[in-house]
């Protein structure tokens, strides 16, 4: 699927002029419309080479800052989990037994009271 580019005035007109000034001594005006057509294809597609570049630069680029920001945030990210670990792994066993050690107080409390 080739879509038909339309090439521009401005680029018509360049196409025209560069064909113009290359044009040779018995050379047709319809050579010279010719040769302005292909050089309007070259730079058509010169055009859309140099945006095809641009655009996987700028994917590269938006990649590469993905990819860095991926890495400042693992970077900020690791040193607070081993910190929060810690600390979880501090609070965890304690309030299992805290709880243990409420209930049997509660326990103790309740039959005091009952007696």
């Amino acid at each position: 699927m080739k879509k038909n580019v339309v090439p521009s005035q401005e680029t018509q007109q360049e196409a025209t002029k560069i064909a113009n000034a290359t044009q040779r001594p018995g050379q047709t005006k319809e050579q010279t419309r010719l040769i302005a057509q292909g050089i309007e294809k070259g730079i058509a597609l010169y055009k859309k080479q140099q945006k095809e570049k641009a655009r996987l630069a700028d994917k590269a680029k938006k990649k590469a800052q993905r990819e860095k920001r991926a890495e400042q945030q693992s970077i900020e990210s690791t040193p607070s989990e081993p910190a929060a670990s810690n600390s979880e792994s501090v609070k965890a066993p304690i309030l299992p037994w805290a709880l243990l050690a409420l209930s049997w107080v509660g326990f103790i409390v309740y039959i005091m009271q009952t007696q």
